[in-house]
């Protein structure tokens, strides 16, 4: 094991992504520190038959932490960002990065606020990773981060050198930030029709999917992202090669009653159009749906 690399580590939010992440770094011998809202004495994440626990205990006050961390995971969900800014205010100091493990391309505007001394990074986050019953973690696939190519996502490529955990720095970040949004806001699709996704074999669900794909393509193509003409079929036919019982984080929550990151993943995309002139008659139908499927009332 490689234990030289000695940085004081900070997972917050050990749930799916979180825990897969705290779960590669004690694999090599350097276990995080772990802030989250329910007291645990470790987590489990599951591949295959093989079963890894990461040792605890998960803090559950901010008054139980001494000292500011070197870099922090932040794992949260978008819906969950206020609720972790007392963690983020100390646990982050003027040297502290910040990795921002979450859905969207505005995590610098929203978690920046809250971490005002931090060099905040965002992150894409490539691998499946489901949030069990019994609160362990089944991950579905390799574990891949991309960053942008900048001095403060060295500072995490470096925490993650040597594990299982690809980073992959990108001078294109937001092309690819903008494909992985594509990809989550048709997502939403799932939790609109509860629905995991072996129903991406339909062609009806085929069809509307590619339609939304090539909508978000076009907003995404008005920010500046180079993205080709096959992203909308690649999307689809990804989710179509996915198991047929496959979940997605939102689906999750939708059926757990939570709030939904329905503005970050889908709302984006019409606030975004709407700035370039550009017409998005799927997000327009879908938006009030998600919206009053995660906050009612009703």
């Amino acid at each position: 094991m490689n234990t030289e690399i000695n940085a004081a580590v900070a997972v917050v939010g050990p749930g799916a992504i979180g825990t897969t992440v705290a779960a590669m770094l004690h694999e090599v011998g350097r276990t995080p520190s772990l802030c989250g809202r329910t007291l645990r004495d470790h987590l489990t994440l599951l591949e295959g038959s093989h079963s890894m626990t990461v040792p605890g205990p998960v803090r559950t006050s901010p008054k139980q932490i001494t000292r500011t961390a070197d870099l922090v995971f932040l794992a949260v969900k978008a819906t969950q960002i206020e609720a972790a800014a007392e963690w983020l205010a100390v646990l982050v100091g003027p040297e502290t990065v910040v990795c921002v493990l979450q859905n969207g391309i505005e995590q610098v505007q929203r978690v920046g606020p809250h971490a005002p001394r931090g060099r905040i990074i965002p992150a894409v986050v490539w691998f499946p990773a489901q949030a069990q019953s019994d609160a362990s973690v089944r991950l579905r696939g390799d574990v891949r981060l991309t960053l942008p190519d900048t001095a403060a996502s060295r500072v995490v490529a470096e925490a993650l050198q040597g594990t299982r955990c690809a980073v992959d720095l990108a001078a294109d970040f937001s092309a690819l930030a903008w494909r992985k949004l594509v990809q989550n806001a048709v997502a939403g699709l799932m939790a609109l029709t509860h629905r995991r996704s072996g129903m991406f074999s339909r062609a009806d669900i085929a069809e509307l999917t590619l339609a939304y794909a090539r909508e978000c393509l076009a907003v995404a193509r008005a920010e500046g992202a180079e993205l080709g003409d096959e992203v909308p079929q690649e999307i689809l036919e990804k989710f179509q090669a996915a198991p047929t019982d496959m979940s997605t984080s939102i689906l999750t929550d939708r059926e757990a009653g939570r709030p939904l990151e329905w503005d970050i993943r889908n709302g984006v995309v019409a606030r975004r159009g709407r700035a370039h002139g550009i017409s998005t008659p799927i997000s327009d139908v879908l938006l009030p749906l998600l919206a009053a499927a995660s906050d009612g009332p009703g």
